[in-house]
C-alpha cells in the first residue's frame, strides 16, 4: 500500500521492492531521453527542447538520489528532498537565464524536429507518470519524483504546441515563451518540494525535542 492506514500523518516512504523497480525503469527512460533530446535540441536550435533535455538529466540524477534515500531516516530523506528542491531551483534559474540570453540571438528553430521529439518525449514521460501515479502523495522524497515526472509531461505538451506556433508564425517567440514557462514550472515545483521537506525537518526536530 502507498501509505499506512494506521496514521493519516504517515506518508509512503518508498520502502517497497515494486517502487524501487519502477524507479530504475524511470531512471533508464530519463537517461536515454536526455542523450537523445540534447542532440535534437542542438539540431533544432530550440531552447524549449534544450530546457526539456536538461530536465531529463536532472530527473535522472535526482531519481538516483531518491533510490539512495529510501530506507533511511525521515531526516535523511527530507534532507535529500531538500537537495533535490534546490537542484530544481538551480535548473529553473539556468533555463530562465539561457532563454533571456537567447532573445539576443536571431534565428527560427526547426519546428519539425521540435514537434516529433516533443511527441516522443511526451510518450516517455506519460509512461513514467502512469508508473508513478499511485505514489504521488508520498513523503517529500517520493513526491519530488512525481512532481518532476508531471512537469516533464506538461513541458512536452508545451513543446509540441510551440512547434506548431513556430510553423505558423516563423518566429522563435513560441519556443522562447515555452522555455520561460518551463522555467517558471521548475521554480514552482522547487518551492513545493523545499517547503514540504523543510516542514518535515521541522516536525522531526520538534519530535526529537519532545
Amino acid at each position: 500500500m502507498p501509505a499506512c492506514g494506521c496514521d493519516s500523518n504517515l506518508k509512503f516512504d518508498g520502502v517497497s521492492r515494486r517502487y524501487r523497480a519502477i524507479l530504475w525503469i524511470v531512471i533508464a527512460i530519463n537517461a536515454f531521453m536526455f542523450l537523445f533530446e540534447t542532440g535534437a535540441s542542438i539540431a533544432a536550435e530550440s531552447m524549449a527542447l534544450r530546457a526539456d533535455a536538461l530536465d531529463f538529466l536532472g530527473d535522472t540524477l535526482t531519481y538516483g538520489l531518491t533510490l539512495l534515500a529510501i530506507g533511511h531516516s525521515l531526516q535523511w530523506r527530507s534532507a535529500a528532498a531538500l537537495f533535490k528542491g534546490f537542484t530544481l531551483l538551480a535548473m529553473g534559474l539556468w533555463v530562465l537565464g539561457s532563454t533571456l540570453w537567447q532573445l539576443l540571438v536571431p534565428g527560427v528553430p526547426n519546428e519539425t524536429i521540435m514537434g516529433s521529439v516533443g511527441l516522443l518525449a511526451f510518450a516517455a514521460n506519460a509512461a513514467s507518470v502512469l508508473l508513478l501515479l499511485r505514489y504521488r502523495d508520498g513523503d517529500a522524497n517520493v513526491r519530488s519524483v512525481w512532481l518532476c515526472s508531471r512537469n516533464d509531461a506538461i513541458g512536452n505538451l508545451a513543446v509540441m504546441l510551440a512547434a506548431g506556433a513556430v510553423y505558423f508564425t516563423q518566429t522563435a517567440w513560441p519556443d522562447l515563451l515555452v522555455a520561460f514557462g518551463m522555467a517558471a514550472l521548475f521554480l514552482h515545483s522547487a518551492w513545493l518540494i523545499i517547503r514540504q521537506a523543510r516542514g518535515e525537518l521541522r516536525d522531526r526536530a520538534a519530535y526529537s525535542e519532545a
